[in-house]
């Protein structure tokens, strides 16, 4: 079983880089992805912001993350979380303008397993299963860009 992973994968999104960035905060992410609901520990308002810290769940896995590096400017984020009863990870967003005016999203992953649990959940995130899930993202994140005629003023 796995104890440690590394997985990378790219997505093109159909819309600017200033628009799209914001979409992989944790605020942001409410827009796209059905369940999320993070619980803002500081600052309590959610801003992102380097130091940032916050709590999800899932199922029954609560999830803690931090933000670790944050650069609104270069289009980059790099969170720490751990799943306690299971692993250890980093997720790292860097997004960069593509030719077509859309935007080019690589999204990286490194987890440890902490435990048994975390082995099997990490033995199960194969290359392709992580492909899998990232043009996932994909997919419901175009389609809220295309219903949606601006990131609003829960981004701002």
């Amino acid at each position: 079983m796995t104890s440690h992973l590394e997985r990378c994968h790219s997505i093109v999104l159909a819309g600017p880089v200033d628009r799209v960035f914001p979409l992989f905060t944790p605020i942001g992410e409410t827009l796209w992805v059905e369940g999320w609901d993070p619980e803002f520990l500081h600052p309590q308002g959610g801003e992102t912001q380097q130091g940032m810290v916050f709590r999800t769940a899932h199922g029954d896995e609560t999830t803690l993350w931090a933000c670790a590096d944050w650069d609104p400017v270069g289009h980059r984020v790099r969170y720490v979380r751990v799943t306690p009863d299971s692993r250890f990870g980093f997720v790292e967003v860097a997004c960069h303008p593509a030719a077509d005016g859309g935007t080019e999203a690589s999204i990286a992953y490194t987890f440890t397993a902490l435990n048994a649990s975390g082995r099997s959940y990490l033995s199960a995130l194969t290359e392709d299963a992580f492909a899998r899930m990232i043009q996932a993202w994909q997919a419901r994140i175009d389609a809220w860009l295309l219903t949606d005629a601006s990131v609003g003023s829960r981004l701002d």
